[in-house]
């Protein structure tokens, strides 16, 4: 099948999140099962600037005043074939893809994914001047969403998947954004865009698309709850025949600690004297005390918002670093209110806590190679993409059992450990006490010989896109089997 993957990020060319690994890693995956995957992202700057793009010339969109043309080239690692939208007035700026340098989302970020939206049809209607043309569009979260709506009423189309990586994340406008996309008003009530009075970019996929995919089995059934749904439960819930969570995975060659290029030696996670050369190099590199005494080391990496329970963790780990039972190194920025607790943590114990504001690969990859346990307290989580790394860099994780969290991770229980199957930690409840319980049990088994098995099962799972890529082959077939045969 001729597939066209359409994203608003992926690594290795821009990255924001976990939907920038997925795009990065998924399409390959996915061509390697037979299949014809093409890419498409928006032209920002930093994209443009690579130069080596083959340009197809201008594209004629419809409501699309602006000048656009299509580029043609090549992902980094994959060569797989990838199309850029070269819009400047909206994607040649500083910043990230949908934040000013300041922090503040972009005032038109309507008209810049609206604009996307609309480039991605004409080429799945086979309107942009190639010699290709889709029999499926897969778009990702709510920059893609317009896509399936404005080929609902194509009298032929390709079939279409959209997958949801966060629905807390919607698209949400005023209704002004409806006309100055330049929708019909048809598409302006309940059944399609509209969502309480505004436009709801994410509707389009949600209401329009053939497949709704998301990235775990148990977020699939958690966003048709009031819980997580953020008000479209009600039509996940009507859309449940077509709904499907299917987990992600992860780059098991950008992320293999046998010869990760961010390491200076390989790590063998069943090693404990490769684990210690790790451990020793990430406390060098953040500052931390280290000695063959000294408390476990617990590591963090995401984002510092509510979501991920930074507000849980500040107060869950207060106690064991006071007490000297516990080290911590996190690296992550978001809410500011966050990232300054987090420094006076680091302030208030030093030598103990090292705190990395922003985002760094090599330190990433270090904190899971050297960390004794990796912790992820999130409130939700779709899939979540760090406990499985841990795993296969023997980090047993600490997390909350939900969306993709309780997926991955088997809770060291008496019963899972004697079977065999336990590979990490799980608590139920979203409080600083259940976390705290969590702690202990983690910090107790760390002393017995359970610990090493914990890790020995974690490190021999398999996490690869493979198994993923084909669970997406199947649903793409299923699809043209029935929807466009």
């Amino acid at each position: 099948m001729r597939v066209l993957f359409a994203s608003s990020e992926a690594h290795p060319l821009i990255k924001t999140g976990g939907l920038a690994d997925v795009s990065g890693s998924l399409p390959p995956a996915i061509a390697a099962c037979g299949h014809d995957v093409r890419l498409i992202l928006p032209a920002y700057a930093s994209l443009r600037e690579q130069g080596g793009w083959h340009s197809h010339g201008p594209l004629r969109l419809d409501g699309v005043r602006q000048e656009v043309h299509l580029l043609e080239g090549r992902m980094p690692d994959s060569g797989l074939p990838l199309y850029l939208i070269d819009a400047p007035e909206y994607f040649d700026r500083a910043g990230d893809p949908y934040r000013a340098p300041d922090g503040s989302d972009w005032p038109d970020n309507h008209l810049r994914f609206g604009l996307f939206s609309r480039a991605i049809a004409a080429l799945a209607e086979g309107k942009a001047g190639l010699d290709w043309k889709p029999d499926l569009v897969h778009c990702n979260d709510w920059q893609t969403g317009l896509v399936a709506a404005l080929l609902h009423d194509r009298p032929v189309r390709p079939a279409s998947v959209f997958t949801i990586h966060n629905l807390a994340y919607q698209g949400l406008f005023p209704y002004s954004a409806l006309q100055a996309i330049g929708l019909p008003d048809t598409l302006w009530h309940p059944h399609a865009l509209e969502f309480y009075g505004q436009l709801s970019f994410i509707k389009g996929g949600l209401v329009f698309a053939d497949r709704i995919t998301t990235v775990s089995p148990t977020y699939a059934e958690e966003i048709r709850t009031p819980r997580f749904g953020y008000g479209l439960d009600g039509l996940l819930s009507y859309r449940a025949d077509s709904l499907s969570g299917i987990l992600n995975g992860i780059d098991d060659k950008a992320w293999d600690p046998g010869s990760d290029r961010y390491l200076d030696t390989p790590l063998d996670p069943r090693d404990p004297s490769a684990k210690r050369r790790c451990r020793a190099a990430l406390c060098a590199e953040t500052g931390l005390e280290d000695s063959s005494d000294a408390p476990p080391l617990l590591g963090f990496i995401g984002r510092l918002v509510e979501q991920k329970g930074i507000d849980l963790a500040l107060d869950a780990l207060e106690r064991p670093l006071a007490e000297g039972r516990l080290r911590l190194v996190a690296l992550g920025s978001g809410e500011r209110r966050f990232e300054l607790a987090m420094q006076a943590l680091a302030h208030r114990f030093p030598g103990r806590v090292a705190v990395r504001i922003g985002y760094d690969e090599a330190l990433a990859h270090a904190i899971e190679a050297g960390a004794d346990a990796f912790l992820m307290p999130s409130r939700f989580e779709p899939c979540g993409l760090n406990q499985m790394y841990s795993l296969r860099y023997g980090t047993p994780p600490l997390a909350h059992r939900t969306g993709g969290l309780a997926d991955t991770i088997v809770d060291a229980t008496q019963d899972n450990l004697d079977a065999g199957t336990a590979n990490g930690f799980l608590f139920d409840d979203t409080t600083a006490e259940a976390l705290s319980e969590g702690l202990e049990r983690l910090l107790a088994l760390r002393t017995t010989p359970a610990w090493e098995k914990l890790i020995e099962v974690g490190s021999l799972t398999d996490f690869s896109w493979s198994r993923s890529a084909l669970a997406y082959s199947n649903l793409y077939k299923s699809i043209t089997c029935t929807e466009t045969a």
